[in-house]
């Protein structure tokens, strides 16, 4: 337990009747989160997966209907209510109160939520099934007679779970939702690779592959043959033929009902702050203006140039500073995170002890609009670094060093990893994520690589001051202030670092995750600002590896609640 928390824990041990009381707080806070736990792994047990947590059992699949979806709402309710009984300040210095700032975030965010009606609209090129359950195939477990019975018990679901998505959608039209047309395009391309492969090479068959056993192989390739692969025709006939010209034209998410007040929920649930779509702009804007300020003093000592349109012309024309295929691309980024894992000590007290390792897409997912993103590990299995090689001789290697620290060391597997080292919070850390805290560490790292020596380029430099906080301008930007997908493009290319195809694909992955990209900044200057507390606070006494244990101890946790702890520690005897 921290020092901090036993300071306190010592205060409450000297009042006999506040002890109790305390006691049973907690007690029922474990008891919501054991519940509600339970729970999203009943709905949604392929979460174990992606969060890397252990389950018993591989054979469920996710219940997508509406009759589902409202009984989930019910139990949520409920929690909640029990929740909102318990007095949070009897819980200061135990971990219980940590669990009760996760569990209160996730169920109020759901609750709020709820006017999106995103099972109604669910065509997601980011995070749709036909990018999950491949996934889910390659980390179904096999090699005994009752896991393979499991596997096939899950997949023979699938079946059902892919014809219900097409039967929400048809419900969503008839009340007005949709997903835009340009996301509609990109999961077509994804579900017709999936489809067209040879039935050989299907994702779906990864776990015989893996298994060896020929009654196996030859009962899962029946159930894809089928039952999977023609629903997935099905899926993709209905998007292509239906869904596609009944779909709205408009990238901004007020164009569904209730829209503005999803957007404005939507942001509330990424970030875990207060602050309105209006506002996130307004800070967004000046951080802008100052990045770009620094930009033009890098220029000025680097390239001679006080121009920040020239600055970037320039580093986008560098041709030493593009890759010449897939492959070096790949090794680049494997060099880039073996040589932060290596630097660690000097900034963490607490590092993780699983490791990372760095993959590609498979070939079929690659160009169809998906970003390199973090898949969290588990105790049997690395954490990946998935990259996306798409054009790699328009790709950077300063921007590629940029990604592989947000999303290796000392970015997202950091933090995730620490996070699962601990065996003293609740299991509910390993479900939840937040994206404000998230990937506002994860920008966090991005500058802190440059304080750790990590960057090999010049590029990296310029390139990680030109984006950054764009996203809080942008994002409002397309969905609030009527910003055209053009507007949205020159925007976001100002800062050089995309692609003319990847802004395209940008423009699209805002449009369905609406305020997301506000997270990253929102979150950054969130753990900045702490940090200027803390030096300021502790003076000479301040250490960064300290500092950084206690941001990232507790897992992903919501903003406010970071703050709350990180003054906690601040305000404890020296």
């Amino acid at each position: 337990m921290h020092r901090f928390l036993l300071v306190l824990g010592m205060v409450f041990a000297a009042s006999p009747g506040v002890a109790i009381e305390a006691d049973a707080a907690a007690a029922s806070v474990n008891r919501l989160a054991d519940r509600y736990y339970d729970l999203v792994l009943r709905r949604a047990p392929e979460t174990a997966y992606f969060a890397g947590v252990e389950i018993a059992r591989h054979d469920a699949i996710s219940d997508n209907s509406p009759a589902a979806l409202a009984r989930a709402q019910r139990e949520d309710d409920e929690i909640l209510a029990e929740l909102n009984a318990i007095d949070p300040d009897l819980l200061r210095g135990r971990v219980e109160w940590i669990t009760y700032g996760i569990l209160e975030q996730a169920l109020e965010s759901a609750r709020d939520l709820r006017v999106c009606k995103w099972p109604l609209w669910n065509v997601n090129q980011m995070d749709g099934w036909q990018l999950n359950y491949p996934l889910v195939a390659d980390l179904q477990p096999v090699g005994t007679d009752e896991l393979r019975a499991q596997a096939l018990d899950r997949f023979s679901g699938l079946a059902g779970y892919i014809d219900q998505e097409i039967e929400n959608l048809r419900r969503g039209l008839e009340a007005g939702y949709s997903a835009p047309q340009s996301v509609v395009r990109r999961v077509i391309a994804q579900v017709d690779a999936l489809w067209r492969m040879a039935p050989d090479e299907s994702p779906f068959l990864s776990p015989a592959r893996r298994d060896g056993s020929p009654e196996f192989a030859a009962a899962l390739e029946k159930l894809t043959a089928e039952q999977i692969l023609p629903a997935v025709r099905r899926y993709h006939d209905f998007l292509a033929d239906t869904y596609l010209a009944a779909a709205r034209e408009a990238l901004s998410v007020t164009a569904n009902p209730g829209g503005r007040e999803c957007y404005e929920a939507s942001l509330r649930s990424y970030t875990t702050l207060g602050r309105s779509g209006e506002e996130v702009y307004a800070l967004g804007r000046s951080t802008v203006e100052a990045n770009r300020a620094r930009v033009i003093e890098l220029g000025r000592i680097e390239y001679g140039l006080d121009d920040f349109t020239e600055i970037i012309a320039h580093v986008k024309d560098d041709k030493a500073d593009r890759f010449s295929s897939k492959d070096e691309m790949l090794d680049f980024a494997r060099a880039a995170v073996a040589g932060a894992e290596g630097r660690l000590d000097q900034w963490f007290g607490i590092k993780p002890t699983r490791t990372v390792v760095v993959e590609p897409y498979p070939d079929y997912q690659e160009g169809t609009g998906v970003s390199s993103r973090y898949e969290p590990g588990s105790k049997d299995r690395p954490g990946v670094y998935r990259i996306n090689r798409d054009q790699p001789q328009k790709s950077s290697r300063g921007g590629a060093e940029i990604v592989a620290f947000h999303e290796a060391y000392p970015g997202h597997h950091t933090q995730i990893a620490i996070a699962q080292d601990r065996d003293d919070l609740h299991r509910i850390t390993g479900i939840v994520f937040y994206s404000g805290f998230g990937e506002g560490w994860a920008r966090y790292s991005e500058a802190l690589a440059e304080e750790m020596g990590l960057y090999q380029t010049t590029t990296a430099l310029i390139s990680r001051r030109a984006w950054p906080a764009r996203g809080m301008v942008v994002d409002p930007g397309l969905h609030l202030m009527g910003w055209s997908r053009d507007k949205a493009r020159r925007f976001m290319g100002e800062s050089g670092r995309f692609s003319p195809e990847q802004l395209d694909q940008m423009v699209d992955r805002i449009a369905i995750l609406p305020g997301q990209l506000t997270s990253y900044d929102s979150g950054a200057l969130e753990i900045v600002a702490l940090r200027r507390e803390a030096e300021k606070a502790l003076g000479e006494d301040f250490d960064i590896r300290e500092f950084h244990d206690r941001v990232l101890e507790n897992g992903t946790v919501p903003l406010r609640l970071l703050r709350r702890h990180v003054e906690a520690w601040l305000e404890r005897p020296q």
